[in-house]
């Protein structure tokens, strides 16, 4: 992933933030020697203090050997994209016909070596770790080795510890731009209140203001 020096984050706490709220990604593991890699859309829990994220697969999911097989990996997370029109981006003194059209995206790229973790209570502190981040309102039972309702089913799966090596992120939203440009997306993109365009506009805007 290319990072120009006007994408890159402020700060690791830029990022990081970012990708507490954004836990659904695709995790890219080398596949057998002459195939081309295995990627599995999953959700995880990043936890920034210990430095890893927290996922599980089915057993049968060809993902689990490739990753006995090669442990460095990759976690992939892109949201809050957006297409840019040419006119959007034109210069103030040039037509507007000419102006580039882009895209506007957040991404996070964790390198990471993988850990697959068999033992049921291990594996149980785990899974309850992963629960507690997506329902912090609780609601469902303790996962716990050998007890209902959970236990007979940590046999199926195995969690998969991603400890993070390294991070690539970007969060392209216009900043080589001069402000005058700038400031016509951000109208733009109220204008047009898409799916996507609201937090795009508030990327700008914020990093605008903070960078």
């Amino acid at each position: 992933m290319l990072i120009h020096p006007w994408d890159a984050p402020q700060d690791d706490a830029e990022w990081q933030h970012w990708l507490t709220a954004h836990d659904f990604g695709q995790l890219a593991v080398n596949g057998p020697s002459g195939e081309p890699p295995f990627v599995q859309p999953l959700h995880f829990a990043y936890d920034p203090e210990r430095g890893e994220a927290i996922t599980h697969l089915a057993r049968p999911n060809p993902l689990l050997p490739a990753l006995e097989a090669a442990p460095q990996v990759v976690l992939s997370v892109v949201d809050d994209y957006v297409y840019v029109p040419g006119p959007w981006q034109a210069e103030p003194d040039g037509p507007a016909a000419h102006g580039v059209p882009t895209s506007f995206y957040a991404a996070v790229q964790l390198r990471c070596t993988a850990h697959l973790v068999d033992d049921p209570a291990e594996k149980a502190t785990l899974l309850n770790r992963q629960i507690g981040h997506f329902q912090p309102e609780g609601g469902s039972s303790t996962v716990s080795a050998g007890e209902a309702p959970y236990g007979r089913l940590l046999s199926g799966i195995r969690v998969v510890r991603l400890e993070v090596t390294g991070v690539r992120a970007k969060f392209k939203y216009a900043g080589k731009r001069s402000t005058e440009i700038q400031d016509r997306i951000a109208k733009r993109l109220v204008e047009r209140g898409g799916p996507r365009d609201g937090v795009a506009r508030e990327h700008l805007v914020r990093r605008r203001r903070e960078g």
